[in-house]
């Protein structure tokens, strides 16, 4: 995570804070324990202080419970969750894959309103039925309205915002293209993001004040990661249908595991390839190990026309092949994930294709990106 900090695990799944949200923290801190004693100014100045840490860490807590509500139902429909992570512009439960379906896409997205609703109401009763007073009705109040203003505002139509992934699975129902459902409720956000961009500068030009400052940072959020959601939704479209042997590098380098170093030298380093690691195979094609042509070193020249390319490889494992039917979008999340560059590709039966390189999947989208020739 790019500089987050772990800091345990909520029901197994991995919780992450972001270093900007301790500033958040303070603030948030400051402004309660301020606003608490200057309404009850028979509190001291150190009870009013852990008062307002102790509401501020009861709406970060409800951030979190928002964000398991979203986390539960994609566990419940197999999706792994693989962080949650609290950072300045609230939660984020990165999730392992999308939902199969509309319907399923839907309920992983309201379900954090929902939970933030719920909470809403649970607070609420708890003021009126306990008839709460002084500080503690003032703290129950706060948290009640802040779960309230954190459902409404995730419901905006447009994404990142839960309403906006809302949007994405109704356009996804009604057109049958998850893509366009993006693509559509992408565009929603850049809007709202513009909206909000206006509402912090429009007041700052002509007033000077800096009252809606927060509307310009959170417009600028929703901005960014709407233009981000929508360019990976047309990546996504563009490579829906292909597999992983659709990429493989033409001539990829594949050597013999029964060529004498010799060979391996005069007919794949020495001609000029300019690969540095090459893949072995054995009589019937099967992938069964690498070699890289530093490995040429650790042999004496002189034995090179005695030692054979199997007796110098390395073994490769199964965990760094990919299957030449897997579809390329999955490739390309797992060459992201591993921070690889280059996979083999191999077919159900251990026969190698070939390698597919990084470099060749972002040539597929250059070319089905230009328009073809009249």
């Amino acid at each position: 995570m790019n500089g987050t900090i772990r800091v345990g695990n909520l029901f197994g799944i991995p919780f992450y804070i972001h270093p900007s949200w301790f500033l958040v923290l303070g603030l948030v801190t400051w402004s309660y324990s301020s606003g608490l004693a200057a309404q009850f100014p028979q509190l001291s100045a150190g009870l009013a202080l852990l008062l307002g840490l102790m509401t501020a860490l009861m709406l970060f807590a409800s951030v979190v419970a928002h964000e398991l509500g979203h986390s539960f139902v994609a566990i419940g429909q197999g999706i792994d969750v693989k962080s949650i992570t609290l950072f300045i512009f609230g939660g984020l439960a990165s999730l392992e894959k999308e939902s199969k379906t509309p319907g399923e896409a839907f309920w992983v997205a309201i379900a954090g309103p929902l939970v933030s609703l719920l909470l809403c109401g649970i607070v609420t009763a708890i003021g009126v039925t306990t008839t709460a007073s002084g500080p503690l009705a003032a703290i129950l109040g706060v948290l009640a309205s802040v779960n309230l203003a954190l459902a409404l505002f995730n419901l905006i139509p447009g994404l990142p915002l839960d309403g906006g992934n809302i949007l994405k699975a109704i356009v996804w129902k009604i057109t049958g293209n998850p893509y366009k459902g993006v693509t559509f409720a992408s565009r929603v956000g850049q809007i709202f993001g513009w909206v909000a961009i206006l509402s912090g500068v429009l007041p700052l030009l002509f007033f000077g004040n800096f009252g809606n400052f927060w509307n310009l940072l959170v417009g600028f959020f929703l901005l960014q990661n709407a233009g981000n959601a929508a360019q990976f939704a047309r990546v996504q479209e563009k490579l829906t249908g292909l597999t992983a042997e659709d990429a493989v590098t033409n001539d990829s380098p594949i050597v013999s595991a029964n060529l004498t170093l010799r060979e391996f030298a005069d007919e794949r380093v020495i001609s000029g390839q300019n690969w540095h690691r090459f893949l072995v195979t054995d009589d019937d094609g099967q992938l069964v190990g690498a070699i890289a042509v530093d490995n040429l070193r650790t042999i004496p020249t002189a034995l090179w026309s005695e030692t054979q390319v199997k007796e110098v490889m390395r073994p490769i494992t199964e965990s760094t092949t990919v299957q030449s039917d897997q579809p390329l979008l999955e490739v390309m999340q797992l060459l992201e994930q591993q921070k690889l560059s280059v996979l083999p590709v191999i077919r159900e039966n251990g026969v190698l294709v070939g390698i597919l390189e990084k470099a060749a999947i972002i040539q597929l989208l250059q070319s089905r990106t230009q328009p073809n020739p009249a």
